[in-house]
């Protein structure tokens, strides 16, 4: 596990802090907890706070579950870029990819128990990318709540 943060650019007030955890189950919980206390530094509402926390959850829960094989061999990197305005997570890994056009949304219809969290977080977050590639190595998934 490793923890390093970005500098402070005065400028905007930006902050960031990236958390490099194994893909393991156990350490989704230092995700939510390193969310709390970097949320500390601005005023969130409750609600939005578990909207975050959840969203969150979602996404590192994704990468360890689904990148790396029941093995679990490898890593997840969160980065945490708090803004006055609003807050962008970044959860990447080196996985097996996926083919994110079958990521469905809650509006597209059914959903399978594998699809729900990517749903979850778009329908949580007011900007949303995710970047991946069936057969290639590695997924990006980046979520923005404004303030």
């Amino acid at each position: 596990m490793r923890l390093t943060t970005g500098d402070t650019d005065e400028a905007d007030g930006a902050r960031a802090v990236t958390l490099r955890i194994p893909a393991k189950p156990e350490y989704i919980t230092l995700c939510r907890l390193a969310l709390t206390g970097l949320a500390q530094l601005r005023e969130i509402a409750d609600d939005v706070m578990a909207d975050l926390k959840l969203a969150l959850t979602e996404a590192v829960s994704n990468s360890v579950r689904h990148a790396y094989g029941p093995s679990g061999d490898g890593h997840v990197d969160v980065t945490y870029e708090l803004r006055p305005d609003r807050l962008a997570i970044e959860v990447v890994d080196d996985g097996d990819g996926f083919d994110p056009d079958e990521a469905p949304s809650i509006d597209g219809g059914e959903l399978s128990e594998g699809g729900l969290g990517i749903a979850i977080i778009r329908t949580i977050a007011d900007e949303f990318e995710l970047h991946s590639k069936l057969g290639e190595r590695g997924s990006r998934l980046r979520f923005v709540k404004n303030l």
